[in-house]
């Protein structure tokens, strides 16, 4: 799986996408309602910045902000690291490592958002792997 290509993985998934002048209560509100744990935030279609739970909790909430007021644009992280859809998944896993992040924002040429690798997805790996080791204990054992 590090080496498919990260439009596989990402495989028509949906993810979420808001104007940065949505107030802050509409996108977390969005974000529950699709269980979601960032919005990729656009300007005219193209990637702005992104808006995690990290950003309401630290930028909202710790700063005493009125969610109701305040539009999303102000408080995104704004020109996060991105990729584009032909790099290899575990290029995805190796730029969240090696900078801290968990959302990685997925673009086109254009710079419009085609997707985000969330670090639930290297979850999903090691997932993979755990089972495939269930199954190889199981028959080490049906040998014996």
């Amino acid at each position: 799986m590090p080496n498919r290509p990260i439009q596989q993985v990402l495989s028509d998934r949906p993810f979420l996408c808001v104007s940065v002048n949505m107030p802050v209560r509409s996108v977390t509100r969005m974000m529950q309602e699709q269980r979601s744990s960032a919005a990729l935030v656009t300007e005219h279609g193209v990637l702005s910045g992104i808006f995690t739970e990290r950003d309401a909790t630290f930028r909202v909430l710790a700063a005493g902000l009125d969610a109701d007021a305040t539009p999303v644009g102000e408080v995104m992280t704004h020109n996060p690291l991105t990729l584009v859809e032909d790099k290899p998944f575990g290029h995805a896993l190796h730029l969240m490592y090696e900078n801290g992040v968990r959302h990685v924002p997925v673009i086109d040429a254009s710079n419009c958002p085609l997707g985000v690798i969330t670090a639930r997805d290297a979850l999903a790996l090691d997932a993979l792997d755990f089972g495939s080791e269930l199954v190889r204990r199981e028959e080490i054992t049906v040998i014996l």
